[in-house]
């Protein structure tokens, strides 16, 4: 058993990583997997990392390390997912497209991608044949063929319907828009601009090795090596603790290497419930959600024969964690790598940066101070030299950030009715006579619908 601390950039307490260590030895004892591995990510860096058991059984059992080798399952979705967004971004296809568009003749031609990207297309949930009896997957023409005897079992955007046959058929789109293999577009993309040189499709022979552990023997026999061919899209990647710290730091605060800021932003908001009755989880485009109390993570699990993976982030404190298991069933790793972000946002929270005084903003001056809309007041201010508003009576959750459109004219960019317009409506005198946003008048008195009337 070994935790090591990732080097300079460790800046976790000695009592958090003991909790964190202990959590990891409970977890791996309570699972019986072999091995379980873990990182965790904080400010962009990987942190801490732990091993505990062993990667590799047999007479000579070999320690996992943060370059050690697992198959990451159907996490490797989000990296299928940001390789159509980013083809998105370049204006190469659009979500509103249908498999048509792509994949012209197929009877699921009018099957929008945003509906495979978030699970609510109603395509089956996995290609044609028993490949998780035989452990034998399609190639490309084979894959393609069987998707013709491949049922939709439910209405789009019915309700979600978790499809590993839906993002089989995105990869075989970014093949058809790029004319390269989904591997290769992935390693250009998203691999090779964030430094992940050990997450690939082969892995090297210092891999851990999958193991099915019998419920009442105890005993563990190795799972076999399970490629899968073209529908690799959906969870044929392997990855390390180290490379996963880097995806979960992008995940966490995204730069342009990959795609740009407001696009991860849009992968991680709900698209579809994925639990109706408790609201505590959902989907978006290819990154899954979960809530616990007023927190909301994103991330998604994987599970491969002899594989459990699971990627959590706080994208709001920028904490992530990663969790493998070297086995097939019986580990938690999505709710452990839960678990140990929440630890360490409710151990050592972020520290706000101070606050210091604005830069006066003569454009706006004018604009600031209490508002009227609808009967309640708004309050128009200035943070970090942006226009805002907050509704007095909801705060945080009505604050809305505007930037100028042009000669008062601003547009909502952040927050509460964003996309609407802003629009400022002068006197004679070329003082503010009122507001308009989103249509409805703001005045700087409280004024009923009827005082309104000309």
């Amino acid at each position: 058993m070994s935790a090591t601390p990732a080097g300079r950039d460790t800046t976790l307490s000695a009592g958090l990583e003991r909790d964190l260590l202990a959590r990891v030895v409970t977890a791996q004892r309570t699972w019986r997997s072999p091995g379980v591995s873990v990182g965790v990510v904080r400010d962009g860096h990987l942190v801490w990392s732990a091993h505990v058991g062993s990667a590799r059984l047999g007479t000579s059992p070999a320690s996992a390390t943060d370059d050690t080798q697992f198959m990451i399952g159907s996490v490797t979705k989000t990296f299928t997912a940001l390789t159509v967004m980013s083809l998105r971004d370049e204006g190469r296809l659009s979500l509103d497209d249908t498999l048509e568009t792509h994949l012209p003749g197929t009877r699921h031609g009018r099957v929008p991608l945003r509906q495979m990207l978030a699970h609510a297309s109603g395509l089956q949930r996995e290609p044609v044949g028993n490949i998780w009896e035989s452990l034998e997957a399609p190639e490309r023409e084979e894959f393609l063929a069987g998707v013709e005897d491949a049922e939709q079992v439910l209405p789009g955007h019915h309700a979600f319907h978790y499809s590993n046959l839906a993002y089989g058929l995105l990869g075989a789109v970014v093949e058809r828009v790029t004319g390269q293999d989904w591997e290769q577009v992935v390693r250009e993309r998203v691999l090779d601009p964030l430094g992940m040189t050990r997450t690939g499709l082969a892995p090297a022979d210092d891999r851990a090795v999958g193991y099915q552990v019998d419920p009442y023997a105890g005993t563990a026999s190795e799972e076999p090596f399970f490629s899968l061919g073209a529908t690799a899209p959906f969870g044929g990647l392997w990855s390390t603790v180290a490379d996963m710290g880097r995806y979960a730091a992008y995940v966490a605060s995204p730069d342009g290497r990959v795609v740009q800021p407001d696009t991860v932003e849009e992968m991680c908001r709900p698209i579809i419930m994925t639990d109706v009755d408790g609201w505590s989880g959902a989907y978006g485009l290819g990154f899954g959600m979960g809530r616990r109390g007023d927190r909301v993570y994103v991330g998604h699990g994987g599970a491969m024969p002899g594989f459990l993976t699971g990627l959590r982030v706080r994208r709001k404190d920028g904490v992530g964690a990663v969790v493998f298991a070297n086995a097939t069933s019986g580990a938690l790793t999505l709710g452990l790598a839960t678990d140990l972000v929440e630890a360490v946002i409710e151990a050592e929270p972020s520290l706000a940066a101070p606050w210091v005084p604005e830069t006066e903003q003569p454009g706006l001056t004018e604009l600031l101070g209490l508002w009227w809309s609808e009967g309640s007041p708004i309050t128009f201010f200035v943070r970090e030299g942006e226009l805002w508003s907050r509704l007095a009576d909801d705060e945080q959750l009505s604050e809305t950030r505007y930037a100028a459109e042009g000669t008062d004219r601003f547009r909502a960019v952040a927050g509460r009715e964003r996309g609407e317009v802003l629009e400022v409506v002068r006197a004679a005198d070329g003082s503010i006579d009122k507001l308009y946003f989103a249509t409805y008048a703001v005045t700087r008195a409280p004024l009923a619908f009827a005082d309104l009337q000309p």
